[in-house]
């Protein structure tokens, strides 16, 4: 079944205006598999590490990671949802630059793939597409 993903950014180092989009994924997919899907639709390098965590905030200081205790990255997407209530989930890339995306899965229903399409896929998308390194031009590195 495909479960459709809300997908919002919430901050990173170079966020200057608002990007979200609406992710069709197969629900048996992975985290590690949403993880390549979100770069994908944002076009990052997929360069950094990542995590996966839950928590009432963003920047909160509880957080529950996907660290194999209690939850792991090779957890099913569908099996993470209903959240414990008041609780969302996080995606963050490069912590460094603290890329920071809620995941949140929409109320439409899960449905049988559409034999045509490739999931994931990006159904629908507002905003704009951050970009990872802004101002960064990677020809000028070899002039060094």
């Amino acid at each position: 079944m495909i479960i459709t993903l809300s997908i919002q950014l919430v901050s990173g180092m170079y966020a200057e205006a608002d990007w979200g989009c609406e992710l069709e994924i197969e629900e048996s997919s992975s985290l590690h598999d949403l993880h390549d899907a979100i770069q994908q639709a944002v076009a990052f390098d997929n360069d950094h590490m990542y995590s996966f965590f839950i928590s009432r905030k963003e920047f909160g200081s509880e957080r529950i990671h996907f660290d194999g205790e209690e939850f792991s990255l090779d957890d099913h997407i569908a099996s993470l949802f209903p959240l414990p209530k008041g609780k969302k989930l996080f995606y963050w890339f490069d912590f460094g630059d603290d890329w920071i995306f809620q995941v949140s899965k929409s109320r439409k229903k899960p449905r049988e793939p559409q034999p045509d399409r490739q999931y994931p896929f990006v159904a629908a998308e507002t905003g704009s597409k951050p970009e990872q390194y802004k101002g960064y031009d990677p020809e000028a590195e070899d002039e060094w």
